[in-house]
């Protein structure tokens, strides 16, 4: 079985699971290359993500677009999903139970893609893989989490709010294909971290 089948198994097991809340929602699995470096993760579907069973398709995904073909990218060449993957109510903002309840789904999601590079969209994004970060220091910044790379960023719906924070999104992700270039070197020096060979903190960020 290959990633793409793996991945519409997941999607099979989630859309049939009646103990996920949120179930009056359409469900938002995610979408885009599963052999892909890179994965971008939200919070979860707004109003026309329901509608389209697409992330990232409002105002906040064409930005995000413009943003990854900035550095020359193309949408259907990374991954993009959210951690809960059915739209709050009014687009609240996720409750702690519902990012619970969801959570083993993301795990399994990123089990199977295996990227190098994960990007958190936002603070509820960035808590799962940073629980004590900050969005407001943090964003831009890199660290260890497990062998993958996590650049927490401002969620895009923020910078349509504050356009003063486009400028920060740009130069973050700026920052991405040097990341995928760099990444075996830096796995092969945190690798020596965690065996001792070189006195570093092993989650330090650079």
């Amino acid at each position: 079985m290959n990633k793409l089948q793996e991945l519409k198994e997941l999607e099979t097991q989630m859309a049939s699971d009646s103990s996920l809340p949120l179930q009056e929602s359409n469900l938002v699995f995610g979408e885009g290359s599963p052999d892909t470096d890179v994965v971008f993760i939200g919070e979860a579907p707004g109003f026309h993500e329901d509608q389209q069973r697409r992330p990232f398709v409002g105002r906040a995904g064409k930005l995000l677009d413009k943003l990854i073909e900035g550095i020359g990218w193309e949408r259907k060449d990374v991954y993009i999903t959210n951690i809960v993957k059915r739209r709050p109510p009014e687009n609240r903002d996720p409750l702690p139970e519902e990012i619970e309840s969801y959570k083993p789904y993301l795990e399994k999601q990123l089990a199977i893609i295996n990227p190098k590079i994960i990007v958190p969209l936002g603070r509820f994004s960035m808590m799962y893989f940073l629980p004590l970060g900050k969005i407001s220091q943090d964003q831009g910044k890199v660290f260890w989490w497990k062998d993958v790379l996590v650049m927490p960023v401002y969620h895009p719906a923020a910078a349509l709010r504050n356009g003063n924070l486009v400028d920060d999104l740009e130069r973050a992700f700026a920052k991405l294909p040097k990341l995928i270039g760099k990444y075996e070197k830096l796995l092969e020096e945190r690798t020596r971290v965690k065996s001792g060979d070189k006195p570093k903190a092993p989650n330090k960020l650079f």
